[in-house]
């Protein structure tokens, strides 16, 4: 299993999944820009993306170049994050390729029972207890995500439509102790000084024997975990100015969308994990229904170079439980949330810049091996006469995750760049971590 692997279960899970125009994990999607000044957005989202973080924003007065219709299609804007710090999922091919490595050196054993056999076997099965040792408890993860939008911003009413996606998608390994115990006494049998060939040749068949299978070959029970999550939504935004007696101006938005929750839950023992059998669908739940996003933004200040947003994603809580399909080894049903999410931040914007603050009010709940997020960030632009812009944010998990098993989120540093010419945009993002490498790229159109 290559590192391109958890990609290919991703992709696996997606098309599998792909019953509705999107999917999505219950963190919100992020456009280029977005994912490039520390995923803010709640106050700063251009129209045409604004119904993935504000549907508010649709009003909002933007530059000459982003205030009249724009699209993101047909490509989609796409960003994608991948954490393996463990290497976890290289070592699933590793292991694999040395449980062939000890069935061979145990069939050379029965048929060729003499010490260089046994010796082999002995180094073998202490490298294989070592690697399924230092694979417990490691993860890998990947988030890719998509989205398509259509934005015709109004001076007092605004209209919009958008389709968002953000698969997460976990693999954890686990060790089983008896697997340990057994390469422990193969070991110990092989290596034993005081008895000979013939002796070592007749322990090792015996205890072999009680761990192999109908066709020879050694069953082991420690298993690789893969959780995904995934909430389709397609929604249509609506927004509208209103101009205050004292000058500023508060803009009011709503999405209503259609929402399909997805899990997908697949456990196997390591020598049999496949990524062919991630998209069948005793591995996976689904559940589908309405729900809303509201959102609202308050211009203030002398010339209104301060914004003020505010968003409520995902008004109707929904859950939706996982299969379950191997309790033999361990699995248990997990339950999908998709909670009320609440988003505040403000702004400070002038011809040529963009300074802004974001917090989550309300914590996101991880379903797989991964941490939960509550994200404070800030995120900047700076503005080349409407030719380009550079970006760059940071943004900090606030969640407590001190009992948690998945791959740790803390600070995230991102950057990018947009580019505008004659109305053609093309935004690219970049995102490291210590567990995190990611990247984001946009293509669209705003006239």
């Amino acid at each position: 299993m290559k590192p391109q692997r958890l990609a290919r279960i991703s992709l696996a899970i997606a098309l599998a999944s792909s019953s509705t125009a999107a999917l999505a994990s219950p963190s919100s999607f992020m456009s280029a820009r977005s994912f490039a000044m520390g995923g803010t957005g709640v106050a700063v989202s251009h129209p045409v993306m604004a119904g993935s973080s504000n549907p508010a924003m649709l009003a909002s007065d933007q530059h000459e170049w982003a205030d009249d219709f724009g699209m993101v299609f047909p490509i989609p804007s796409i960003n994608a994050r991948y954490a393996d710090e463990e290497e976890a999922i290289d070592q699933v091919d590793d292991i694999q390729d040395l449980i062939d490595t000890v069935d061979q050196q145990i069939a050379t054993l029965e048929s060729t029972p003499d010490g260089a056999s046994i010796e082999a076997l002995g180094a073998s099965a202490a490298d294989l207890r070592d690697r399924l040792v230092n694979f417990n408890k490691d993860n890998a993860r990947v988030n890719a995500g998509l989205g398509l939008g259509f934005a015709v911003p109004g001076k007092t009413f605004s209209v919009g439509v958008v389709a968002s996606a953000n698969l997460t998608a976990t693999v954890r390994g686990e060790l089983d102790k008896d697997d340990e115990d057994f390469l422990n006494d193969v070991v110990r049998i092989s290596q034993d000084a005081n008895s000979d060939a013939t002796t070592k040749a007749l322990a090792l068949e015996a205890r072999i024997n009680a761990e192999q299978n109908a066709e020879g070959e050694i069953q082991l029970d420690s298993r690789g975990r893969a959780l995904a999550s995934a909430v389709a939504e397609v929604g249509i935004s609506f927004a509208h100015a209103l101009q205050l007696n004292n000058g500023q101006i508060l803009q009011l938005g709503i999405t209503p969308k259609y929402v399909e929750l997805r899990t997908f839950q697949y456990t196997e023992t390591v020598s049999d994990f496949e990524e062919d059998e991630l998209d069948n669908d005793q591995y996976q739940t689904d559940k589908s229904g309405f729900n809303l996003d509201i959102g609202a933004a308050y211009a203030f200040g002398e010339n209104n170079q301060w914004n003020a947003g505010l968003v409520v994603k995902n008004l109707i809580p929904m859950e939706l439980d996982s299969a379950a399909s191997r309790q033999d080894l361990g699995e248990k049903v997990r339950t999908l949330e998709l909670n009320p999410m609440v988003t505040a931040g403000i702004a400070h914007k002038s011809e040529f810049h963009v300074l802004t603050a974001e917090l989550d009010l309300t914590k996101n709940e991880a379903f797989g091996f991964e941490d939960d997020t509550q994200w404070l960030a800030l995120g900047a632009e700076f503005d080349a006469w409407r030719w380009a812009q550079l970006r760059a944010g940071v943004r900090h998990n606030l969640a407590s995750n001190d009992d948690n098993t998945g791959i740790e989120e803390k600070t995230q540093f991102t950057a990018g760049l947009g580019l505008n010419v004659f109305g053609l945009r093309a935004d690219l993002g970049g995102m490291v971590s210590d567990a995190d490498l990611g990247a984001a790229l946009e293509i669209g159109f705003a006239f």
